[in-house]
């Protein structure tokens, strides 16, 4: 009994000192917070949600805390926070358009901004505010749902910290990157956890965060740095420094430092050091902010962003020139097209000059700072509209310094998003680029390789635009290549003569460079009877840009309508091919022209329509080069192929007597007559009379298959029944 009562004592006397403990961590957290020092209020914060979990306002300010370092739990704080208590906080509303808006739902966002606006007095200053977030969202929509197809890859850890990284600087070589970074001087020293400040390091700033300061990395390959290091404290002053441009072939540094609002500053290169840092004159600096700034290869122009020229002191981009050896001239706007009334910074020229890359709050951006081009107007001398780089250039929140890497293949950029290590981190911007896709087409049976086998790549781009791209496998090798847009999964339809032999589905990695060779064959239940199944018949061929059959070709398509006639059960494809002299779809037009010539032709003979299909095959599938007028001559042609039923063997084909509409003899038919019986089983009677210009064929097939053909004088008059008794009566003159 008395130990249940000192335990009841010690209880008790524990939760007061409980509830004492929470709230001094609170209240710690809270004056952090008021600071605006949201990084060191996150572990106090932390410390009562451990103890508290349903802390309402813990939550809630735990949560915008967040929002710099993890969106998402930057949402799950809020709106837990919300559910709890609805009336956490009378901005509630604002801060859930904010998180909802950084975490791309931007219909939701748009919803909780109304719905603050609602609560807000007709003249309060915060509804002009609140119309640019609408907006924000309503352009982040449309960019979010038009995305680009773009690579945005961060640099890693060895670059990236906790801590906010921008400003990179890349050498001509593109070996060495400057950047600018508010960490630990790479040591991990502790952030000050004392509110009142007694234990603050020297290093930090007044947001409890450390100083940017200026660090270099040698790259080692594609993938890798060597371990940053922090410049010469020559080069580093007492608040913060950061790196904007290395020009003068690498051997001077443009910069940034907090003099007086800051200014922007200079210094040369001095055996593997820096020169102390000298500022630009009074044209560039003045007491206002001073950003950001860009000088042009030959070093006559420096763009720069000034607080200077503005009323309410935001940003705006100037540039001012120099003759050679002088000093800066009278700054001058670089127009209103690009100028806004909001912050308009980080001014970046392509190496020709003509594009202008920027950041800016105005225009059209998806929410903070946005990267926009505008290009230079050389008639009207002047900057054109600025264009919104968009998603996933551009996030929902600030994206800035837009470097363009020596060759201007690929970009760096410094962002806040989702995946990050931290705060804002750098990133490279790579355009996705084609990729060559190579291989061949093989049976499952026996791994025969299958010719003209077309393939289809069927894909999409970034904003659901429908990519398509194709290929035939090659008459001799069976080999197909296509170059498709890489970093995407592709639907891959093999068909043969029409027929659908196979689909798979085929990803290809991202690739980033014009080089990448990917090789990748196919299997298919397919058996390729493509060379039996042309045997019999010759090709007809045509003139350049032509379809009006030649004599010869009369005289083939005459053989091939007798043979046709004396196998009832055989159908054919009638395939239209030209040369490379015009474009992929006129040939296509022109190959299917051909194919009708010969089909109508045999049509007129008395060969059934549904014995026949035609197909254009255009330029596709060459049967030689086209590299000579002899082999474009090979490539002007129409093919006859027996269509055989998956898995059917080719049939014996009866060979009809020779009429005076075939091919010219070296000597006339021997009068008489003559039985034979195929291998199919198929009995053949000739008969040729005595002046040997009368000729009669009789067939019967294993099937019950049967025809009866005359033919005197060029006439030809034949009756024909096939397996299932259909019957077929022809007369016609084939002069």
């Amino acid at each position: 009994m008395k130990a249940s009562c000192a335990f009841a004592l010690t209880a008790a006397v524990a939760q007061p000192a409980l509830a004492q403990s929470v709230r001094k961590q609170l209240k710690t957290a809270n004056k952090f917070f008021e600071q605006e020092n949201y990084r060191a209020s996150i572990p106090f914060y932390e410390q009562v949600l451990a103890k508290e979990p349903n802390n309402a306002l813990a939550l809630f300010r735990a949560g915008i805390s967040y929002m710099s370092f993890d969106k998402e739990k930057a949402s799950d704080y809020i709106y837990k926070a919300q559910k709890l208590k609805p009336k956490v906080s009378k901005d509630v509303e604002y801060w859930l358009g904010r998180v909802d808006h950084l975490n791309y739902n931007f219909d939701e966002a748009i919803s909780h901004y109304q719905a603050y606006n609602a609560t807000l007095k007709q003249k309060d200053t915060r509804k002009a505010e609140l119309a640019q977030l609408i907006q924000h969202s309503k352009n982040a929509k449309v960019q979010f749902n038009s995305p680009k197809d773009i690579f945005v890859k961060n640099l890693g850890p060895t670059i990236n910290t906790p801590y906010s990284e921008h400003s990179p600087v890349i050498s001509q070589d593109d070996k060495l990157l400057l950047f600018t970074s508010r960490s630990d001087n790479m040591s991990n020293i502790p952030v000050a956890d004392d509110a009142k400040g007694k234990k603050k390091d020297k290093n930090l700033a007044a947001d409890g965060q450390y100083y940017e300061n200026i660090y270099e990395a040698t790259r080692i390959d594609d993938e890798n740095w060597e371990k940053p290091r922090s410049l010469s404290s020559v080069l580093n002053g007492k608040g913060h420094d950061a790196s904007i441009q290395v020009f003068d072939n690498d051997t001077k540094l443009l910069m940034y430092r907090n003099d007086e609002n800051g200014d922007i500053m200079y210094a040369e290169k001095s055996g593997t050091d820096w020169t102390e840092p000298k500022k630009l004159n009074d044209n560039i600096n003045s007491k206002a902010f001073e950003s950001d700034a860009y000088i042009t290869p030959d070093g006559r122009t420096i763009y720069f962003s000034t607080g200077k020229y503005s009323e309410d002191g935001t940003l705006d981009i100037y540039y001012a020139t120099r003759q050679q050896g002088g000093d800066w001239g009278e700054a001058k706007s670089v127009g209103n097209a690009i100028n806004t009334k909001y912050d308009d910074d980080s001014p970046f020229l392509s190496k020709d000059g003509k594009t202008l890359y920027f950041a800016s709050r105005g225009h059209n951006t998806m929410g903070g700072y946005d990267i926009f081009k505008s290009e230079f107007d050389s008639i009207g001398n002047k900057w054109g509209r600025p264009e919104n780089m968009g998603y996933p250039v551009n996030t929902p929140d600030d994206d800035t310094y837009y470097r363009l890497s020596p060759d201007g293949s690929y970009a760096y950029l410094s962002s806040y998003r989702i995946g990050g290590y931290g705060e804002k981190d750098i990133y490279t911007i790579n355009y996705i680029k084609n990729a060559i896709i190579r291989g061949k087409v093989y049976t499952k049976r026996d791994s025969t390789v299958i010719p003209g086998v077309e393939l289809v790549f069927s894909g999409t781009q970034a904003d659901k635009t429908a990519l398509s791209y194709r290929d035939i496998t090659k008459p001799e090798t069976g080999d197909y290549q296509v170059s498709v847009l890489s970093g995407r999964t592709y639907q891959v339809a093999l068909s043969k003569d029409g027929q659908n032999v196979g689909t798979e589905e085929f990803a290809i990695p991202v690739s980033t460079n014009d080089s990448t060779v990917i090789n990748k064959d196919f299997y298919v239940d397919y058996i390729d009877t493509s060379a039996t199944g042309m045997f019999a018949f010759k090709k007809i061929y045509f003139d350049t840009d032509k379809y009006k059959l030649r004599p010869e070709s009369i005289t083939e398509l005459n053989n091939i309508s007798s043979i046709l006639k004396a196998n009832p059960g055989v159908n054919i494809s009638i395939e239209g091919h030209c040369d490379s002299r015009n474009t992929d779809e006129y040939n296509m037009v022109l190959g299917q022209n051909r194919a009708d010539a010969a089909y109508n032709y045999l049509k007129k003979q008395g060969i059934g329509e549904t014995r026949m299909v035609t197909v254009s095959y255009g330029e596709r599938r060459p049967a030689a080069g086209n590299d000579s007028p002899e082999n474009m001559q090979l490539n002007r042609r129409v093919e006859f192929r027996v269509i055989l039923k998956e898995g059917e063997a080719m049939p014996t084909m009866t060979t009809p007597a020779p009429t005076s509409a075939a091919p010219a003899r070296t000597t006339p038919l021997q009068p008489g007559k003559s039985k034979v019986k195929m291998a199919d089983g198929t009995k053949v009677k000739t008969k040729v009379d005595e002046d040997s210009d009368k000729v009669k064929v009789k067939t019967k097939g294993a099937n019950g298959e049967e025809s009866k053909t005359k033919t005197k004088d060029g006439t030809i008059d034949a009756k024909t029944k096939d397996a299932n008794g259909e019957k077929t009566k022809v007369k016609t003159d084939n002069d």
